[in-house]
């Protein structure tokens, strides 16, 4: 190699270390001026999936590959939580979700969902979700303690995509698990299968007797919403009503009102079309026994998270639902207006794909980018623009 092209590529290395260090401002005027707020870039991660505020402020991220973080927002120092299993890491999969106990001051129970291996059949995996105490008290050294498996899809099967395992805290108190299809379809309509259901359960993972299929086994029992393809963001609305979006095949991403007992049709019924082009049996208006989405995207916007904006930093805003998107690259904005209607009010281009959305209790909103072949994903924060002198 010659010394001149050595020097080019070390000088590009250098240049590209800085970029990386100096966050927001090597990505400075990357975004329209057209946007309604600010961004800031804060950090990276590796692939993250999801992330979640602890009372104190500092942020927990999950990053695939089986990582678990802890960072502190306003210095920018992190740190690995000890603790977290093996996780089959690939495709879709890999460490997922991340979910604070309600009563989490008092138990530091935290809630993570993952893709696990089976123990009986080589090469099928499903997602897990495991609860532990988070251990801060001593700098350096955060850790999960007392781990215990609460939950599993059934069953286990080959391929890693569509694994769900979104995990919420509702008002009631009880953990809501999205488990979706697995890419295998028929499972989503099978009640001997948890697999393309939305999930109501008790904090220790086992079913609240008011479930809807509670007296026709275990497994049922776990079961509040069947007929799901892959549901990735729930969220619930100041009334304490549950809204979830799922990407659709090709075409047809929905979002859905969800009601106790519905069947939302899948893959009976979608507003979709099947990869290779052939159309399912059906849209949901010719099948009006299942519930049909509120809202539907065609072509996507591989919605990949959701909340309900209730802050005050964007008071316009409150009451409606922010969905981050994958293919769209975007902030998608949806004003809810009944159990039946919705519609889409605005579409924030972020320029790459966006995994996560998150609100802190000042109501500033933090997305997550995907990452992964693109490098690096952003953590992002976005703040309302300063009031002109002239407004």
């Amino acid at each position: 190699m010659s010394s001149r092209i050595f020097l080019k590529r070390a000088l590009s290395f250098v240049v590209l270390a800085a970029a990386l260090a100096s966050g927001a401002a090597a990505d400075e005027g990357e975004w329209s001026e057209e946007l309604p707020f600010q961004v800031e870039v804060v950090t990276r991660f590796e692939e993250p999936w999801a992330l979640a505020f602890l009372p104190d402020g500092r942020l927990l991220v999950t990053e695939k590959q089986g990582k678990l973080l802890l960072m502190d927002v306003d210095s920018g120092r992190r740190e690995e939580i000890s603790g977290i299993p093996e996780v089959v890491h690939g495709g879709q999969g890999g460490l997922g979700d991340i979910a604070l106990h309600p009563s989490f001051e008092d138990n530091g129970l935290v809630y993570f969902s993952y893709a696990e291996a089976s123990d009986e059949h080589r090469g099928r995996q499903g997602a897990a979700v495991a609860r532990a105490r988070l251990n801060l008290e001593s700098s350096g050294s955060a850790r999960l303690e007392q781990r215990e498996v609460i939950w599993r899809q059934y069953p286990k099967v080959s391929g890693k995509g569509h694994y769900g395992h979104r995990l919420l805290f509702g008002p009631d108190g009880m953990l809501w698990v999205s488990s979706s299809e697995r890419q295998k379809f028929d499972p989503a309509q099978d009640l001997a299968s948890n697999l393309g259901k939305i999930l109501r359960l008790k904090d220790d993972g086992s079913a609240p007797e008011d479930n809807p299929f509670a007296d026709q086994g275990p497994l049922p029992a776990q079961i509040w919403t069947l007929g799901h393809r892959n549901v990735l963001g729930m969220a619930f609305d100041a009334e304490g009503r549950l809204w979830a979006h799922e990407m659709g095949p090709r075409g047809g991403d929905e979002l859905n009102f969800i009601q106790r007992g519905e069947n939302y049709g899948y893959p009976i019924a979608s507003e979709g079309r099947h990869y290779s082009g052939k159309p399912f049996p059906a849209t949901h208006a010719e099948h009006p026994e299942f519930a049909a989405p509120v809202l539907v995207w065609t072509p996507v916007i591989s919605p990949s998270d959701l909340i309900i904006y209730h802050g005050e930093a964007f008071p316009d805003w409150q009451g409606q639902a922010l969905i981050s998107g994958l293919s769209s690259k975007s902030l998608v904005q949806v004003e809810l207006q009944s159990e039946r209607s919705a519609r889409e009010v605005a579409r924030h281009d972020m320029g790459q794909r966006i995994r996560a959305v998150a609100e802190d209790e000042r109501g500033q909103l933090w997305l997550l980018e995907d990452g992964g072949d693109q490098g690096p994903g952003r953590l992002l924060r976005l703040t309302p623009k300063p009031q002109r002198a002239n407004d």
